[in-house]
């Protein structure tokens, strides 16, 4: 293992980062009071489920093979209802807000439960199975020092998404988890979409 690999899956890493890193920025905007424990457990979530995925991936190509192929053509649908979901929630708690006179209203911001992280994060990192076939070559110490390298690389993207989000949500206020919402849901469908036509 030279700096090839280290250098080609950092690259990975930052590539499968980057839809994580947009909802981080979304989580930001629409909770610019969060605190750094809610900041980390965000980024931690992120690049557990980005290093996750591609794994699994890796012990279905050693093991599923078959089967894993049938079941990759269902990810880019889950990763649009997912994200849909959430961001269709924010979007129409944020739109009630503004009804309510509270647009402006610093206060005004998205709390998101364990719950809706977990779904975020899988959302996110769900396309990251078919990860498992890029690294299929590698033996198990490889794949899990490939995974630790993608993990590392998400965490710190994401925690800078949170914090960018955070910086520009207080200056929107209510606004924030509008635009926040919205994000989520342009993500699902840019994942569907390039889910669909590499399928």
């Amino acid at each position: 293992m030279g700096f090839q690999f280290f250098f080609t899956n950092i690259l990975l890493g930052v590539g499968l980062a980057m839809d994580a890193f947009s909802v981080s920025l979304a989580n930001g905007l629409a909770d610019h009071t969060m605190k750094r424990r809610r900041m980390l457990l965000i980024a931690v979530t992120f690049a557990a489920f980005q290093a996750l995925m591609p794994f699994i991936g890796w012990l279905c190509v050693h093991t599923l093979a078959e089967q894993f192929e049938v079941f990759s053509k269902f990810i880019p649908w889950i990763a649009l209802v997912l994200l849909s979901f959430i961001g269709g929630k924010m979007l129409f708690e944020g739109v009630c807000a503004c009804r309510a006179g509270m647009c402006d209203d610093e206060s005004v911001v998205a709390k998101f439960s364990i719950t809706a992280l977990l779904v975020q994060g899988i959302a996110t990192s769900i396309d990251a199975l078919s990860v498992g076939f890029t690294i299929a070559e590698y033996n198990l110490g490889q794949a899990l020092l490939a995974v630790a390298l993608i993990a590392a690389v998400t965490f710190g993207i994401c925690l800078g998404g949170v914090l960018i989000g955070k910086k520009f949500g207080a200056g929107l206020s209510g606004k924030a988890t509008i635009l926040g919402g919205a994000i989520l849901v342009v993500i699902g469908i840019y994942i569907f979409m390039k889910g669909m036509i590499g399928a």
